[in-house]
């Protein structure tokens, strides 16, 4: 049985916590993909196409990992490329009550789609992408949080 995991989120920009789920998410399912929110209610820094190519090139490495952009209800979305998990990565503390909630509700709306945490790598647990933006609007160095097209991409945005 191939099993699908699909990955949602802003990914704005993707960071290495993200790419450190979606490894480890490609050993655990044959394929994982990450799906970039088109309708934030976020303010984003990036285009959707642009954070799509961020995400394709952090994970060119990983062949069974794939990037699409989608829009709507994430359970939809699930079942129309035929989904049979659902995958966050968790920090700890606070993402946990929200996750929680999310997940609760997304069984409800779809049964049949399992959500799998992986929790966060311990590198990684002060690791988001509003937190990425914020320091390096502030002139901080992010190389080492983010691959280097992403501090690059993020320097030509702030400059």
């Amino acid at each position: 049985v191939m099993t699908t995991a699909l990955y949602p989120g802003t990914f704005d920009p993707i960071t290495n916590g993200h790419i450190d789920v979606v490894k480890r998410a490609a050993q655990l399912f044959d394929k994982v993909v990450v799906a970039v929110y088109a309708g934030s209610l976020k303010s984003v820094m990036f285009s959707t196409d642009e954070r799509v190519a961020l995400c394709k090139e952090a994970l060119a490495s990983t062949p069974n990992a794939e990037m699409v952009e989608f829009s709507g209800l994430v359970v939809s979305y699930a079942q129309s490329i035929g989904a049979d998990v659902m995958l966050r990565g968790l920090r700890a503390g606070a993402d946990f009550e929200n996750e929680f909630d999310m997940a609760l509700m997304n069984k409800k709306l779809a049964p049949t789609i399992e959500t799998v945490f992986l929790m966060t790598a311990m590198e990684w647990q002060f690791l988001s992408s509003s937190r990425i933006k914020e320091v390096a609007a502030l002139g901080a160095d992010v190389s080492g949080l983010v691959p280097p097209h992403v501090v690059s991409a993020l320097q030509t945005k702030l400059h």
